[in-house]
């Protein structure tokens, strides 16, 4: 069997982590997810935004991309939960809008994002979740994560906005949206049957067929 590198992007609550789970359960596939537990620089971070984006972003980077090598070069295929191009495009860019990331500290994780990300292989597949905002909205309340409880319907539009302007560009692989409102992988298994379907055809390079949920 063909050894695969894909990778799950998607706001916050789209339902990354649940995807990745399930999609390696099921295909035997190793899974990796992001790093929150031992990432040093969270509690600082929450304390004072403005004074450590710059270190988070730095170690967020250099831990992906050691995380995405790691997979890269296993001979077993691999579903990373969250995708090094967010930290730039999405998270890095909104620190940067909100004023939590000068202009200095966002160009110089920029030019350092952007040496990292040439010389790492090419995934096989990018997933895209999306979701609207009041969906979202609901699963991060109804999760009850304590770093997650100042996060705004204003926020995750703006990170929308950032993930339609990331993939209006993306080229550096193939990419399947899915759409977790409409299939709910996570409580039904005919969905999860559909998201693998597509998924394995998206890989084989098979014309996408649109499947809506019943």
């Amino acid at each position: 069997m063909t050894k695969r590198l894909v990778i799950v992007a998607g706001n916050i609550g789209a339902g990354k982590t649940s995807l990745t789970e399930r999609i390696g359960a099921r295909l035997g596939w190793q899974t990796a997810f992001e790093s929150v537990s031992d990432n040093p620089y969270l509690p600082d971070f929450y304390a004072d935004m403005r004074t450590w984006s710059f270190h988070l972003q730095v170690f967020f980077l250099g831990h992906r991309a050691e995380q995405y090598l790691q997979y890269a070069q296993s001979p077993q295929s691999a579903i990373l939960d969250r995708s090094i191009y967010e930290d730039a495009f999405i998270f890095a860019r909104a620190l940067y809008q909100m004023g939590n990331l000068s202009e200095r500290d966002y160009l110089s994780y920029r030019r350092v994002f952007d040496l990292v990300v040439k010389g790492l292989p090419a995934p096989d597949l990018l997933i895209y979740l999306r979701a609207p905002v009041p969906i979202l909205l609901n699963r991060i309340r109804s999760r009850g994560r304590t770093i997650e409880s100042g996060i705004s319907g204003e926020y995750l539009q703006l990170l929308e906005s950032y993930y339609d302007d990331w993939m209006a560009s993306f080229d550096a692989c193939p990419v399947l949206t899915i759409r977790t409102d409409d299939l709910d992988f996570v409580n039904q298994s005919r969905h999860l049957d559909i998201v693998v379907q597509r998924i394995q055809d998206k890989l084989a390079g098979k014309e996408e067929v649109i499947f809506h949920a019943e």
